[in-house]
């Protein structure tokens, strides 16, 4: 997935038309823009989403990528309710894995705790996990992150087969680790467009 954080649509446009459809953006704001001026991609919320802006990400996305708690997980299955969606809506739950101050997400254990109720959300697909890797210099300084979320992927589904497989780990800096170790879904976007604009 092309992660297009501050990349103008001309050149989006131009990447959908080289091939690349699969589209990463962080702010609901800027996707309104850029959604429908570049037709053909299929969009995925990947930056932490405030719960009051549910309703509208999930117009606008194909899928969020950073449900990061129980309250935001059921905020979303009622706006896909409400849309009265053919099928439901397709979520990855992500984790701190590391449990970072500065990053959203369950913790392993919240998630444990509360995995039993997220599978009965109706309007809800649950795709699997996602987690922001540690940064580093050294990219092999992610890969205990991204070996415990897989770990617990493995586990919850041993319990909860209604989770789904995918892993969306891994950026720019450390995707080949994350491929190594079981990465599903790659959100990359420095190394397709270049270092993003200092906002």
């Amino acid at each position: 997935m092309a992660v297009c954080k501050g990349v103008p649509a001309t050149r989006l446009t131009a990447a959908v038309e080289a091939g690349l459809r699969s589209l990463g953006e962080n702010r609901v704001q800027e996707a309104a823009d850029k959604v429908p001026a570049v037709p053909g991609a299929t969009w995925h919320m990947v930056g932490h989403l405030q719960g009051n802006k549910a309703a509208r990400a999930v117009e606008l996305f194909d899928s969020i990528q950073s449900v990061g708690s129980i309250d935001l997980a059921r905020r979303i299955d009622r706006a896909a309710g409400t849309l009265g969606r053919s099928t439901p809506y397709p979520v990855y739950l992500q984790v701190n894995v590391d449990r970072d101050r500065a990053k959203a997400g369950f913790s392993p254990e919240s998630l444990e705790d509360e995995l039993d109720v997220l599978v009965t959300l109706p309007n809800l697909d649950l795709l699997g996990l996602m987690t922001v890797g540690r940064w580093a210099e050294r990219p092999e300084t992610a890969r205990p992150t991204f070996s415990r979320l897989r770990a617990l992927s493995e586990r919850l589904r041993s319990r909860q087969p209604c989770l789904g497989e995918g892993l969306s780990m891994g950026m720019s800096d450390d995707f080949e680790v994350a491929v190594e170790e079981g990465a599903t879904v790659l959100r990359v976007g420095r190394a397709l467009f270049g270092a993003r604009p200092v906002v």
